[in-house]
């Protein structure tokens, strides 16, 4: 190759490898806690059972139709004025009805909404303590919880954009990343880092790109919003729009006619003889207990490789069948289609280990590549004991964000065990004690030397993760002990995860208390106090 095309070549690569590190870089530890909350919630449902300890696991799978009959019953004596509930009905994953209604506001009365959780036995209220479950760890994942859902999704928006940005540039920049994928060094410090890396980045590069794509176009309404606005003139087409998108009918003007629903039984089971006899997921009403009711049955999403509403519309108080909602438009299909890409519901169990695996080692690329940034960076620092304010600030927020966040996460499962269970704003609660303690790790890494804080952090959730099923078992009496001999499966491998993690973050921890920094030679006056030259270090 001449000389001027190879350096044209090597500038190419220098300019990606600049945009690989700083789009990494700058919304990385946003990019970490979305990976591995992200990563959590593809066995959320689990999760949530695990914090619902007082509820019995379902031994024999229950008809839904039966299922959604009491639990409307229910609804309507809890809520006799809703104008829109919705049930979901349990599966093999839950062991509990989650519903939500809306009452409408009258006069001063504001519009109120409400939700629980129902025994699917006897179709009452749920006799467990307040708690969010593993949804929290999916909110999180998308909106960060205390952000409005506008800034929260936006800023998700932003940093799975500049993910796209590292993935692509980082391909190009390391032109013999699928060679590097089969080599790894063991203890050379950065070389390691980079090593794993590679390896992480190219193992689930299909998944990385794929996860991160899929994710923008759940929410592309939202970030691109303007060609929606110039397709739809009309509230007709709007509601168009919302029936291809959703199986949620808008409750229109109520008649003032009451009248009692008709069998919600009877409406579901013709949905089971069109789908299956457990292939149903929602029972959703608009206008219960008036002459304009309807109710929508809608199909479960185990096996079906889309989130495209499939649905069966029913007058509320005949039951006739008014309208079969099987198919929608080749642009809302391919956003089903990729909406259930990524988040896997359509997934048996063998399929959603592999998600979470996959999903796991890109949490661990993305902590890798932050902690590259500062262990490359140490090595030719003018003086590594006084390292500049940039240096110092990445490096504490990494200590935080990774280390910080398990600690945080584990805290929220303690929360759940040890909050008293009449406590007021119990749920709540539990997620003021998850931020409260990330904030504490964050003060605790600007206070100790980076090292140190390295260290104590990652033991610090070695020992909380190992005494999960110690504190499971002193709270309840499921614990794992019981649960492997009565093939209690959830309780037994949420509490086995816990002990292989917190082997996970110790092994981290002894490496990094065994590990000495290798200091380069000191670097010049004219540099002191400022960043990296870059060139340099993207030509290595």
């Amino acid at each position: 190759m001449p000389h001027d095309q190879h350096a044209k070549g090597r500038g190419f690569r220098q300019s990606m490898s600049g945009l690989h590190t700083w789009t990494g870089l700058l919304l990385g530890w946003v990019l970490y806690a979305m990976f591995l909350t992200g990563t959590v919630s593809f066995f959320k449902e689990e999760l949530s059972q695990w914090m619902r300890p007082e509820l019995p696991r379902l031994t024999q799978p229950l008809d839904p139709a039966v299922v959604a009959q009491r639990v409307a019953d229910e609804i309507g004596r809890i809520a006799p004025n809703a104008s829109q509930w919705s049930i979901k009905l349990p599966d093999g994953r839950s062991n509990a009805v989650y519903a939500f209604w809306r009452t409408p506001g009258v006069g001063k009365v504001a519009p109120g909404f409400g939700q629980d959780y129902f025994d699917p036995i006897t179709g009452h209220r749920a006799e467990a303590q307040e708690t969010l479950g593993g949804d929290f760890f999916y909110r999180f994942h998308f909106q960060f919880y205390y952000m409005s859902p506008f800034w929260g999704r936006l800023l998700a928006g932003l940093a799975a954009m500049s993910m796209l940005v590292a993935i692509v540039a980082g391909v190009i920049t390391h032109k013999k990343i699928f060679t590097d994928f089969f080599t790894f060094r063991w203890g050379k410090g950065q070389r390691s880092w980079l090593d794993a890396h590679n390896a992480l980045s190219v193992f689930g590069l299909p998944f990385h790109v794929m996860i991160t794509y899929t994710g923008l176009v759940t929410l592309m309404a939202l970030y691109v919003p303007w060609g929606e606005r110039a397709a739809i003139k009309t509230p007709a087409e709007r509601q168009q729009l919302t029936a291809e998108l959703s199986a949620f009918i808008r409750a229109g003007k109520p008649s003032g006619d009451k009248v009692p629903l008709g069998s919600i039984e009877a409406m579901v089971r013709q949905a089971q003889q069109r789908w299956g006899t457990t292939d149903v997921g929602r029972v959703n009403s608009a206008n219960p207990g008036d002459a304009t009711a309807r109710i929508a049955v809608t199909r479960g999403d185990a096996g079906r490789v889309s989130m495209s509403p499939d649905y069966l519309e029913f007058d509320g108080v005949t039951g006739k069948l008014l309208e079969v909602h099987d198919h929608v438009g080749t642009a809302a299909e391919t956003r089903g289609v990729l909406y259930a890409l990524h988040i896997g519901r359509f997934s048996d169990l063998e399929t959603r280990w592999l998600y979470f695996i996959v999903s796991f080692m890109g949490t661990a690329m993305v902590g890798t590549g932050l902690v590259m940034w500062t262990v490359k960076r140490r090595q030719k620092l003018p003086d590594p004991e006084r390292p500049f304010f940039g240096f110092r600030l990445v490096e504490r927020l990494n200590i935080a964000s990774i280390a910080g966040l398990s600690i945080a996460m584990t805290a929220f499962l303690w929360a759940n065990r040890l909050l008293p269970t009449a406590m007021a704003d119990r749920a709540f609660w539990e997620i003021h004690v998850f931020f409260i303690v990330w904030g504490l790790t964050l003060l605790h890494a600007l206070l100790r030397p980076a090292k140190s804080a390295w260290v104590e952090q990652l033991w610090t959730a070695a020992v909380l993760l190992a005494l999960i099923p110690v504190l499971n078992a002193a709270t309840t009496q499921r614990p794992l002990w019981h649960s492997l001999a009565s093939g209690d499966w959830v309780f037994a491998c949420i509490d086995l995860m816990c002990v292989a993690l917190a082997l996970l973050h110790a092994v981290l921890a002894i490496r990094t208390a065994r590990h000495s920094a290798r200091v380069g030679p000191p670097r010049s006056a004219s540099k002191r106090g400022g960043m990296p030259d870059m060139s340099r270090e993207a030509a290595t």
